[in-house]
């Protein structure tokens, strides 16, 4: 498959479809959350910003029963205020992950499991690819990326290494670069300690991380009343800026806390639901599922 959708059934009894209205999948992939969506009767904007995923999903839907139903449109969830316009939606999700696809195409260069040229975007056509990061970002600028999007506590030993490795020749390769990461780390036990590093690579190659609080408030904008958004992360940086935000919007009084009482009169704007993490049973068919956590709100 291209993509399996992870916690699919969950995302669809929490954004409750229904026959007619309007929904939007910011991060289409493999279409399986969509699919769902249009199954139960929804109508869709799908947006991703990888070719391959809007070419799998207009196969995918080029069904009788889905025809005039879907719009499909090859950009960045970021810009959906801008392109839903005036319309409003019944419900929203999105899949901050990487596709399976993505993943298990050598070509892209988004995995250590392949001998591959350093690439990891996930739209083809940007400019920015992982061999630009790591063989030109000066030294500050690639501390901060490790240190920040990997989480990762021998950041300098990393540099320190991609600096020495790129003064004699470019690094150009996915096994080039993990090597190097997997002699910067000295606990030799851990099982993929290159992992945190392509992810930092990665999340910097795509901008992952900036801008997507306010693409998150965007979109819950144009939620109607009562709809409902539903946001799949994957690792600590994304739990923390989804649960912050969706906290923020679910906030009732805003006040300084020693002041004796609310002068603010700030009115909630969503109702936080129950957040859901995958079963043991999804997880033992779908490895990749694991680190996965779906938050939901409803707008007031």
């Amino acid at each position: 498959m291209y993509h399996i959708p992870i916690l699919l059934d969950k995302i669809i009894e929490t954004l409750q479809v229904k026959k007619g209205c309007l929904y939007l999948d910011g991060t289409l992939g493999g279409g399986g959350h969509s699919e769902g969506i249009l199954k139960n009767g929804g109508n869709l904007i799908g947006i991703d910003r990888d070719i391959d995923a809007i070419n799998e999903c207009e196969k995918r839907f080029d069904r009788p029963e889905f025809k005039n139903r879907y719009t499909l449109i090859k950009d960045n969830f970021k810009n959906a205020k801008d392109i839903l316009g005036d319309k409003k939606l019944d419900g929203a999700v999105l899949d901050l992950g990487i596709s399976s696809h993505q993943i298990d195409d050598p070509s892209r260069g988004m995995s250590y499991r392949f001998d591959s040229e350093l690439d990891m975007r996930m739209d083809k056509d940007a400019p920015l690819s992982a061999f630009d990061v790591i063989n030109s970002y000066p030294e500050d600028r690639l501390l901060k990326i490790l240190f920040e999007y990997g989480e990762e506590r021998f950041s300098r030993n990393i540099v320190r290494n991609i600096l020495k490795a790129r003064g004699n020749k470019p690094i150009a390769t996915t096994k080039e670069f993990a090597d190097l990461v997997r002699k910067s780390i000295p606990n030799k036990n851990e099982t993929h300690p290159e992992k945190r590093a392509f992810q930092a690579i990665r999340i910097e190659v795509n901008n992952e991380l900036r801008g997507l609080d306010k693409a998150i408030k965007d979109i819950f904008d144009c939620l109607n009343s009562g709809a409902r958004l539903c946001i799949l992360s994957f690792h600590s940086l994304e739990h923390r800026l989804v649960k912050n935000i969706f906290n923020e919007l679910s906030a009732g009084c805003i006040c300084d806390k020693s002041l004796p009482q609310c002068i603010c009169m700030h009115m909630p704007q969503g109702k936080l639901l129950k957040k859901q993490v995958p079963s043991s049973q999804e997880i033992k068919v779908n490895s990749r599922s694991a680190s996965a956590t779906l938050r939901s709100i409803e707008k007031i």
